[in-house]
């Protein structure tokens, strides 16, 4: 005990500040995030913005693609100008955005409220790492970055609950609570955030860029290091789904009331807190259970994997998880949705970490630390595939909006237009008056003519795909044994 008290003691205060600021930050992002695709598509009535699944889409994967290409840029900007004053800047971002996003209801305006967002988060990215690791030593980094990989988690997990408790009441206290937030972190920064001791950068900003170029070129040009990163971007496709289209296909399709029925028999007080006042459970909270579980058991599944190779931990992670994402979609009963999601997070557990891990083996001996930096390149492709597959493939085969929208032309009825006064809900309302069905059973209606479910043989056939790509790459380009 009183060994690992000292090794506590040998952390500066920036470094307690840092992992309270990446909580925060986490908290704001993903408060909003998590709820952000049932936002842009919910009825405009429920207070949301009733955009389609294509522009949810096109949104929330452009914009989060950025987040993970730009801090190749942003972390050489930091560099030059100074931590302190990139996460002021970066903050400043944050809070602008949050605000402008809750009291903006176009599309062009709501997109560019969240690129401002997302600029301000691929600033943040770069700086919370490097203080983490300029703020550790060689005895410390170990606990270090586990400390700021718990923090990570909290904040990931504490932001959707709040954020679904709010929105029960208006959508712009979600944005309102991530902007406070965030302003908490300005005041962090300010008065307690120093910064770290960092080498002086030689060259102009110029000079810096065109090496970043320069160091771009050098990952493309090797086509085997090229190769792995494309790959993986089919494992953070599949894994993306959880944020971008479960939430949604969630709101549309499965039916929460059961699960709340059966969490008020055995704890009726944990189940008003939970759930919604309509006797349901949030979509964002079950899919937030992924969060908790990597809470509760990642140390375990690390222990676990930490013997195994990290191709073969990978390979058996990405087929658990693809697995886990195929039972999210394949059936509207929420107790599998349940099982599935903890499913997932196991297989999610044992194979992200070992990408990083990975990719430190195969890079070379003289350019680790350019490979390394270059990791995150995947998931900015991941994001903007799992837009386009969130949005114009989701609308195509399993948008309950389009499924309906086929109804009418079966029977040739005329599709009414959505507007403000008449709302993607008096269009379900719509729907099942024509057809002399109530609500419910015309989601059954649909879920039994249109199969929406499918899509499941979608997203686990690209986790599927990933596996079959690595054990290739690793056995006949890398010819490993």
């Amino acid at each position: 005990m009183e060994k690992k008290q000292s090794i506590f003691r040998k952390f500066p205060r920036t470094f307690w500040v840092a992992n309270t600021v990446e909580l925060l930050e986490r908290w704001s992002w993903y408060g909003l995030f998590m709820v952000l695709a049932i936002y842009l598509t919910a009825s405009k009535d429920t207070g949301a913005l009733g955009f389609t699944q294509a522009q949810k889409g096109s949104l929330m994967g452009v914009i989060s693609a950025m987040v993970y290409f730009l801090p190749v840029f942003t972390g050489a900007i930091a560099d030059r100008i100074g931590y302190k004053k990139s996460l002021l800047i970066a903050f400043s971002m944050y809070f602008t955005g949050f605000l402008l996003m809750g009291n903006m209801t176009s599309y062009a305006s709501v997109y560019l409220s969240f690129a401002i967002v997302g600029l301000g988060a691929a600033i943040f990215k770069p700086i919370i790492s490097a203080t983490i690791a300029k703020t550790t030593t060689e005895e410390t980094s170990s606990i270090g970055f586990g400390i700021f990989y718990m923090m990570v988690n909290i904040g990931a997990f504490v932001g959707p609950i709040v954020a679904s408790k709010l929105r029960e009441h208006h959508w712009i206290y979600v944005f309102y609570v991530s902007a406070a937030v965030i302003l908490v972190n300005i005041l962090l920064v300010l008065f307690f955030y120093k910064e770290p001791q960092r080498e002086e950068v030689k060259g102009s900003l110029r000079e810096s860029i065109i090496q970043i170029l320069k160091n771009l070129w050098d990952v493309i040009t090797d086509w085997k290091f090229l190769l792995f990163l494309i790959i993986i971007i089919g494992f953070w496709t599949m894994y993306l789904q959880l944020f971008f289209t479960l939430p949604v296909f969630l709101e549309q399709w499965v039916d929460t009331h059961i699960l709340y029925d059966a969490l008020h028999s055995v704890s009726p007080l944990l189940a008003e807190k939970i759930g919604t006042s309509e006797g349901t459970i949030a979509p964002e909270m079950i899919t937030n259970l992924d969060a908790l579980f990597i809470i509760l058991f990642q140390i375990g599944i690390s222990s676990l994997v930490m013997h195994y190779k990290p191709l073969n931990a990978m390979i058996s992670g990405i087929i658990v998880a693809g697995i886990g994402i195929g039972l999210m979609f394949m059936f509207n009963n929420p107790f599998f949705v349940l099982l599935a999601i903890l499913i997932f997070a196991l297989g999610e557990m044992a194979s992200s970490p070992k990408i990083t891990e990975y990719i430190g083996r195969i890079a070379p001996a003289d350019k680790k630390g350019l490979y390394m930096g270059m990791s995150f390149l995947p998931l900015a492709g991941g994001n903007l595939l799992a837009g386009y597959l969130s949005g114009d493939v989701y609308t195509r085969i399993s948008d309950k909006f389009h499924f309906l929208e086929l109804e009418f032309a079966k029977h040739h009825w005329a599709v009414p237009e959505i507007t403000k006064t008449f709302t993607k809900n008096d269009f379900l309302a719509l729907g099942a008056s024509k057809l002399n069905l109530s609500p419910q059973e015309l989601t059954g209606y649909l879920w039994n003519t249109y199969h929406p479910d499918s899509i499941w043989y979608l997203f686990t056939s690209i986790g599927l795909i990933t596996v079959i790509g690595l054990f290739v790459y690793d056995r006949f380009i890398l010819r490993t044994k």
